[in-house]
């Protein structure tokens, strides 16, 4: 036999559903970044509005698996003078041609497929400094690109290069951060 649950009735203030045509795509975020809704509790988690605020949030000195290390690896060497956005686009680039079909599986075989990036010796990744702050940022940018906390800088971008050199590639330019330019 089922029991009849009832649930409380909310209380509604009809101030705040005056405006009916509001676009809600873009509810829930401020200044593009994604926001969840707000605790009222001051013990509870805040959810970081800025792209700095998610990257202090995750600072730390190693991922603890070698994909997310590989990762981490590559923010540090292409893009750890760059702008926050620019070093997550790099991370999400890599993240997207995991998924692609078009590139390996994993984090480790995008970064080391031959000829991909010239931070590679001899095959292998250099190891960084972990007590280094930029690498501690490659951390965190590599974990919020992994775990697709932030919306995507460059988007469905499969390519990237430096402003300075000019491969000449047929494809889409998607974004342009720093000194790079992303392409899909």
């Amino acid at each position: 036999m089922l029991a009849a649950v009832t649930a409380p009735l909310l209380a509604v203030d009809v101030n705040t559903l005056q405006n009916r045509d509001q676009d809600f795509s873009t509810a829930g975020q401020a200044n593009g970044s994604p926001i969840a809704p707000q605790a009222d509790s001051d013990t509870a988690l805040q959810t970081p509005q800025t792209l700095e605020d998610m990257v202090a949030a995750h600072v730390a000195a190693t991922t603890g698996d070698e994909q997310g290390d590989c990762l981490a690896s590559s923010v540090y060497y292409e893009s750890k003078g760059e702008p926050l956005n620019g070093q997550l686009a790099v991370a999400q680039t890599i993240m997207n041609r995991t998924t692609s079909g078009r590139f390996p599986e994993t984090v480790c075989g995008v970064v080391k497929q031959p000829g991909q990036f010239s931070f590679l010796k001899g095959g292998s990744i250099p190891e960084p400094s972990h007590a280094n702050n930029a690498w501690q940022r490659a951390v965190a940018i590599a974990t919020i690109a992994r775990q697709g906390l932030w919306k995507q800088i460059a988007p469905a971008a499969l390519f990237f290069h430096a402003r300075r050199v000019s491969p000449g590639w047929g494809k889409v330019k998607v974004a342009s951060l720093g000194n790079h330019i992303f392409f899909r």
